[in-house]
């Protein structure tokens, strides 16, 4: 199973990640974690051009191509091949976020990013997508990150948030929002039942 984490900014994705990480090693279910963009060393060095807060000048269209490229790599190199050996795939961030942030947020539409990241969506969709849903003025971050996409402003990250819950309802169930707890071990429970209940894991 093809598992996706996605959310705004600073909403626990790494933390919930990480207990994810520990229930399916303590169960004995093989799983392979990825991130986006990255997760190959051509994805790693794609993620430092898109991220690098120097590159103000940065066009949507090559953002999107960028992030659509990393994400083929990561496909081919990685994702695949697990899934073809069985095991069980969990990707920090997928096309979800492409059309979150380069479609709404940039303004290109989410059918011009659908069409760019034609590949993936035609070879690889995400079985289930976990969404931490909480706007961004509820989020946990006190004060933004060091990247180029979390130095965006508030404007731009409700439209990735206006972006998200439009492809919820969208998504047919694939994508399972879920409210983060201050409580992370409720917020943890709640991913993991939301997960087993949907067979994506045990």
């Amino acid at each position: 199973m093809f598992i996706t984490f996605e959310g705004c900014e600073g909403v626990g994705k790494s933390t919930q990640l990480n207990f994810l990480k520990e229930y399916l090693n303590r169960t004995g279910q093989e799983a392979v974690f990825v991130r986006e963009p990255g997760g190959t060393s051509i994805g790693e060095q794609i993620r430092k051009v898109i991220l690098n807060p120097n590159n103000t000048e940065m066009a949507p269209v090559t953002e999107s191509m960028l992030y659509a490229s990393s994400r083929v790599q990561l496909i081919d190199q990685v994702i695949l091949p697990a899934l073809r050996a069985g095991k069980i795939v969990v990707c920090d961030r997928y096309l979800d976020s492409s059309i979150a942030y380069q479609g709404y947020a940039r303004g290109l539409g989410a059918d011009l990013v659908k069409k760019v990241n034609y590949y993936a969506v035609e070879n690889c969709m995400p079985d289930v997508t976990i969404f931490l849903d909480l706007c961004p003025a509820e989020s946990f971050r006190a004060t933004p990150g060091n990247d180029r996409m979390e130095q965006e402003n508030r404007e731009f990250h409700n439209k990735v948030y206006e972006g998200y819950k439009a492809e919820i309802a969208i998504s047919n169930g694939r994508i399972v929002p879920i409210k983060p707890s201050f409580d992370k071990n409720v917020t943890k429970n709640l991913i993991i039942d939301a997960l087993r209940q949907r067979g994506a894991i045990k």
